[in-house]
Formats: structure tokens, C-alpha cells, sequence
């Protein structure tokens, strides 16, 4: 009688939440050396409000939470809110400065809307 071994199928890796482009992640490294206090990287997620409904936050992180989702990407760390995974998943994280202002940009493609003065966004979760 032959025995039929069934194999449990491998996990599929996880996706990466968040890229950051070159500019984002020099910027970042930028920031930490800065740093007034020892920080371990840059939080990102969302918050409720706005005219779009919607926008993305940048702070310091001092801390790993258990539930962040850390993305090493460039050398630099990003801790991303649980509770914004799905609305930041695709997201590529890029810094532009010119004469007038310097910002991170998010390139979502979550994104449904945005605001005329681009200060808040309208985003979609992520299908999974």
C-alpha cells in the first residue's frame, strides 16, 4: 500500500508596505542624526480629518511598538501604524524640496482623492 505524504504549501512572503525612493531615505537619515532625543526611526500612518477625509502622519518613533509594521528599505527604518497597513500597502514615500516648501510625498495608489490644497486625501484599503 503506498502512503501519500501531503506537504503543508510554503507561506507566501509578505509584502513590503511601504518603498522609500533615495531622496525619502536620505532625508530620513538626515532627520535622525538631527534628532533631539535617540529615535529608531520615522512613524507614518493616518489620521481622520481634513476636506479629503483623510491624512498621512510623520513623527518621530523612540520606540518599536509589538504591533508595527517595520519596513527597512535604503538603510533607513519606517514603523508603520496597524491601523493604517491597508490604506499605506503599495505606497512609495518620496521627499521633494524646491524654493518654497519641502515635504514627503506619498504615491499611493490607495489613494482616491485629494484635497485642492493637498493637505488631506481620501484613501481606500488595500485588496488583499
Amino acid at each position: 500500500m503506498d502512503t501519500i505524504v501531503q506537504s503543508k504549501p510554503k507561506p507566501r512572503p509578505r509584502p513590503q508596505v511601504m518603498k522609500l525612493t533615495e531622496a525619502a531615505a536620505a532625508r530620513i537619515t538626515e532627520l535622525t542624526k538631527r534628532a533631539d532625543s535617540e529615535i529608531v526611526g520615522l512613524r507614518v500612518g493616518i489620521k481622520n480629518g481634513g476636506c479629503a477625509g483623510q491624512s498621512y502622519t510623520v513623527e518621530y518613533a523612540h520606540e518599536i511598538r509589538p504591533t508595527d509594521e517595520v519596513v527597512e528599505d535604503k538603510g533607513v527604518k519606517i514603523l508603520v501604524d496597524p491601523k493604517a497597513v491597508l490604506f499605506l500597502l503599495g505606497t512609495e514615500m518620496d521627499y521633494k524640496a524646491d524654493k518654497l516648501q519641502a515635504q514627503f510625498i506619498f504615491n499611493n495608489p490607495n489613494q482616491v482623492s485629494a484635497c485642492g490644497c493637498g493637505e488631506s486625501v481620501q484613501l481606500t484599503p488595500a485588496k488583499a
